[in-house]
């Protein structure tokens, strides 16, 4: 088997596998619970949350667990809108949002508050003079995606803070770090964003588990209700196996990430070149230069329908996908793919590669060859 749709999902680490079913097994407590068993979960609890405040550059007692990325979106970008309503209805963000961004920035627009989704070039980089243009003083919330998830595009975030901050500082600025947590160097006590959210299930951890950095000393109001765990802004038993496991998968990229990274961009990059030189009418979504995502490649093939080419490289044991996959079951076209310009032909024909360290010793040029002669095998149809 070849998988390139690590966007969507990773396999976990073994060792992550490991420390999952230790916890199951020897340390199930309740980390709220007073008895040894309970304060062994306490301890896992915590040296998970240092892991990854260390990863991040942050203080731990600036994350916060969640069940994954849609719920920290949810979380701090509904939290920051009920704890700011008297400020000002104002919202900035972009075209090329995740759902769980878009979709709930949509549904406060219908509500009565103003959204200004800023425009983007053909490969997805925001105008950074139309977002400075754009602040009002009644400007509450500017939430941007770091790394798109379908393209790969990479945000300047430290020079988008910038512009916020020198326009209005009582902005909330939150980031969707969901793609860039794990492949990139990240320090957000360098970039000095407001919140940031992230899972585990994108770094070879387990699904169902995730996290919010939020900024010391910033308010926004929970949506979760019930014990007060984490620290009031998410109540519920906090999931310590998953937990564990997530702190394991961020324990070995802290070890591993600077070689993965330089290894997978290879891939990526040999994968573009072998496209451009033997495949014609296509168009590369993905900047490949170090203002893309090393881990993501899209691709459209003029007259291909993308998801006959997955079916038939599923035969072959090979897994792509054809966009996010959060929306890859609709019959709506890519929103994404539509703000960097592509007509319905190449929308059609786009193919998104997604690739992890596992991917380094696999046969990659076999993967290029069958996309290559399934191209030509699907054209001699619908050219005809």
């Amino acid at each position: 088997m070849i998988y390139l749709d690590n966007c969507s999902t990773t396999k976990p680490r073994l060792e992550v596998i490991e420390t999952i079913k230790n916890t199951m097994i020897d340390d199930f407590g309740n980390p709220s619970s007073l008895h040894k068993l309970g304060i062994n979960a306490e301890k896992i609890l915590n040296k998970s949350r240092e892991t990854v405040a260390e990863f991040l550059s942050c203080n731990p007692s600036e994350i916060y667990f969640t069940s994954g990325g849609t719920e920290s979106n949810n979380t701090a970008i509904q939290g920051v809108l009920k704890a700011k309503k008297r400020n000002g209805k104002h919202i900035i963000t972009t075209k090329l949002e995740h759902p769980s961004v878009l979709n709930v920035i949509k549904n406060y627009e219908k509500e009565g508050y103003e959204v200004t989704y800023l425009n983007n070039d053909d490969f997805g980089r925001i105008d950074i003079s139309e977002l400075e243009n754009s602040i009002r003083k009644d400007t509450i919330l500017v939430s941007i995606i770091h790394i798109n998830n379908e393209i790969g595009v990479i945000q300047d975030l430290k020079k988008i803070n910038q512009v916020i901050r020198e326009k209005n500082s009582n902005i909330h600025f939150h980031v969707d770090g969901v793609q860039s947590f794990g492949k990139t160097n990240l320090k957000l006590n360098e970039i000095s964003v407001d919140s940031f959210s992230f899972s585990s299930h994108k770094i070879h951890g387990p699904k169902g588990i995730g996290g919010l950095y939020l900024k010391n000393k910033t308010k926004i109001d929970p949506l979760i209700f019930g014990g007060n765990q984490e620290k009031g802004l998410r109540s519920g038993t906090e999931n310590i196996p998953a937990i564990a496991g997530f702190g394991k998968a961020v324990e070995i990229l802290n070890n591993n990430l600077s070689y993965e990274k330089s290894e997978v961009n290879k891939i990526k990059l040999s994968f573009a070149n072998f496209f451009q030189n033997n495949i014609d009418d296509i168009r590369i979504n993905s900047l490949l230069d170090n203002t893309g995502s090393s881990y993501i490649l899209s691709v459209s093939f003029k007259d291909v329908r993308s998801e006959v080419l997955l079916h038939m490289l599923e035969d072959k044991d090979i897994y792509i996908s054809t966009g996010s996959a959060c929306s890859s079951k609709s019959s709506k076209k890519s929103h994404v793919l539509k703000a960097i310009g592509l007509d319905d032909n190449l929308i059609e024909g786009t193919i998104r590669l997604c690739f992890s360290y596992e991917n380094i010793e696999n046969d990659l040029e076999l993967v290029m060859n069958e996309i290559k002669k399934n191209v030509e095998y699907i054209r001699k149809i619908t050219r005809r």
